[in-house]
């Protein structure tokens, strides 16, 4: 598929003055990652909600950046209303809200932060793991309602506890470090073989881990594999007083089956922080069917929602969007290949190298086509950069600024071609 800026207008000779490269923020990430896109130099405007429909084809149809959160839907009509957009920007962890195979095909990055709020899911899972074991959310309530529920009854210290960690990367990791810390057992299980930290066990099977574990808690990301990993099965496997805690995905668990279990008196209680149905934003109605059952606690999404992770999050994916509009450099992209390149606005000993950045559909004979435009244009490179994926190359070329604009040209045309776009 050939969706490129170059096709529908003419690219500069040159890059943009930053003035024009128009940045537009959906739904009020952190103030530090527009602060340091305009430190780049770029106009940056930013909404506080998302958009949808018409008013979102409006906002993005001069959009050179787009940034978003996981509200937004970025869909092939979505990306054809904006013909200039360069790169996307998700500031948070999944990018399941955008159409990846879509964009990936119009040579246009997608860039996350998929670690920065892994401190604030682990504290979160820590203080779950406390308040359910002691009944806080019931006792709080009460207390509110002016009953004084004052007993040791079904209170429990987690010390001496065993937790069991479904998903150990970087959130479950981290949980099995602070859990330790505050003296329990820990297990883990993971698909992939994992190096313990500190004492955790790994453990050959999930259902080993739900059936010795005083507590289960979910880290694991939303595929098909671990859609529904918790289910009817799994839950009864479970010890009759054990807690879960899904701060992973809403499709991991069978949230009917949860509730069954827990109305039942088959598990001691759950902390919910994600759901398979999820309103679209702050003030909407939310239902659940976990709704009014004693020792659950449930939260709105907010695993991640700390200011510190927010800010974390904001700068992470600003820094991303502006090396690759300032250099071509595409490390931590979801969906291209990654090149990190050097940065070349910095050279100091003769002319700067006007560098070439090309997208084009992985095909056999693409890169001989490539050398040979090079060598028939006699072009002085001085540095080149190829990386490709299943879908997908990306080829970055630095060379004499006199080469600079004819090559480009005459890489833009040759069969397979995507986007190419002139630095300096």
């Amino acid at each position: 598929m050939q969706a490129t800026e170059a096709h529908s207008q003419p690219e500069p000779a040159t890059s943009f003055p930053r003035g024009r490269i128009r940045v537009v923020l959906l739904e009020g990430p952190h103030k530090s990652g527009g602060e340091v896109l305009r430190g780049s130099g770029f106009t940056v405007d930013r909404h506080a909600k998302s958009l949808e429909g018409d008013a979102l084809r409006e906002a993005v149809a001069e959009a050179r950046v787009l940034g978003i959160r996981s509200k937004t839907r970025i869909t092939r009509e979505v990306l054809d209303a904006a013909p200039k957009l360069l790169a996307i920007g998700a500031f948070c962890i999944g990018t399941n809200q955008i159409d990846l195979p879509e964009a990936t095909a119009r040579g246009i990055p997608v860039f996350n932060a998929p670690f920065s709020n892994t401190r604030s899911v682990a504290e979160l899972t820590i203080s779950e793991l406390v308040a359910l074991h002691r009944r806080l959310v019931d006792r709080s309530a009460a207390a509110h309602a002016g009953r004084w529920e004052k007993s040791a009854a079904g209170s429990r210290e987690i010390r001496g506890k065993t937790l069991g960690i479904v998903g150990y990367g970087h959130i479950g990791s981290q949980v099995s470090v602070l859990a330790e810390a505050m003296g329990m057992r820990v297990m883990y299980y993971d698909a992939v073989p994992k190096l313990p930290l500190g004492n955790a066990e790994p453990v050959r099977s999930l259902g080993e881990l739900l059936e010795r574990s005083d507590a289960v808690t979910l880290h694991v990301p939303s595929t098909a594999q671990t859609s529904g990993l918790i289910g009817r099965d799994e839950l009864a496997r479970m010890k009759q007083t054990a807690y879960l805690i899904n701060n992973a995905r809403g499709e991991v668990v069978d949230i009917d089956a949860l509730a069954e279990a827990l109305r039942a008196g088959r598990l001691g209680g759950a902390a919910v922080d994600v759901f398979p149905q999820e309103p679209r934003g702050a003030g909407e109605a939310f239902s659940s069917v976990l709704q009014g059952i004693p020792n659950v606690i449930l939260t709105p999404h907010i695993g991640g929602s700390t200011e510190e992770a927010q800010e974390n999050i904001s700068l992470e994916v600003a820094d991303k969007l502006a090396r690759f509009i300032d250099q071509g450099t595409t490390t931590g992209a979801v969906n291209v290949p990654e090149v990190d390149l050097p940065d070349q606005s910095r050279a100091t000993a003769g002319p700067r190298p006007h560098r070439i950045l090309n997208f084009h559909r992985n095909e056999a004979g693409f890169l001989k086509a490539l050398n040979t435009v090079v060598a028939d244009a006699g072009a002085n490179v001085a540095g080149q950069y190829l990386r490709t994926n299943e879908s997908i190359g990306y080829v970055v070329i630095d060379v004499d600024p006199s080469d600079g604009e004819q090559l480009r040209g005459a890489l833009g045309t040759l069969p397979g071609s995507i986007r190419t776009r002139l630095l300096w």
